[in-house]
């Protein structure tokens, strides 16, 4: 597969699910005021792979799995019926077998959670230059924007998917270690998210909207895709 592959993941999992469903989020979304939020993400591709530089390409060997979440259940629903209903699906050029599906819920316990990402996280805001034109701003952990806008998104994908008033209480982020920058293509748009570990504090149900629709933005691409850091040992 080519190295920048998550548009064919998004591919994917569009072609998956119901002409409906995957109409209503291509097209519609849910929305708070002017934002719209398709409420899935999905992670990184894992398992056993090797790097051609060469041909700037990925060499995955043996089986591959990938993290679907979304807090739609009739997306869910539809996707892995989608999926085990297929022979065979295909992820550019290479045709693969569906041999397993498994639902799993992370349940929000309490006001703080250590995180880690499945796939980067990214936080941006578009601002307009002298001239006019407009240039995209990332923010990376640590800077006050960072932290903001974590927070503005989570409420904002709150409220546009409940439809009532995100809970009162503040939101931070912080990381537990070296944030990796990764800069990745999205068909020829360069997006730039951070990967690691976190500690996530806030109202147990917008830690939960983070878990189950993704942290920060331009989480349908293939960002944002969080899970609880499992204990060691």
């Amino acid at each position: 597969m080519p190295i920048q592959y998550n548009y064919i993941l998004q591919g994917l999992i569009y072609n998956s699910v119901r002409n409906d469903i995957a109409n209503f989020l291509h097209k519609e979304g849910f929305r708070n005021k002017n934002r719209i939020f398709k409420m899935f993400t999905y992670s990184r591709l894992m398992g056993d792979y090797t790097i051609d530089q060469r041909n700037k390409s990925i060499i995955f060997e043996g089986d591959i799995s990938i993290i679907v979440s979304s807090p739609y259940v009739e997306f869910y629903n539809s996707l892995i019926s989608g999926l085990l209903l297929k022979d065979s699906i295909e992820l550019g050029k290479t045709k693969l077998r569906v041999i397993q599906t498994t639902i799993e819920k992370e349940i929000v316990e309490c006001n703080e959670i250590c995180i880690q990402t499945l796939s980067p996280i990214v936080v941006y805001s578009t601002v307009s230059k002298m001239d006019g034109k407009k240039y995209t701003c990332y923010f990376q952990p640590g800077e006050p924007y960072f932290n903001t806008l974590i927070e503005s998104n989570l409420k904002n994908k709150y409220e546009a998917f409940y439809e009532k008033p995100a809970p009162e209480g503040k939101v931070t982020i912080k990381a537990l270690n070296q944030p990796k920058l990764s800069i990745v293509k999205y068909k020829r748009i360069i997006i730039k998210g951070y990967s690691g570990e976190y500690i996530l504090t806030g109202p147990k149900s917008l830690l939960q909207m983070a878990l189950d629709s993704g942290l920060g933005s331009k989480n349908s691409q293939g960002f944002g895709c969080i899970q609880i850091k499992k204990e060691s040992g």
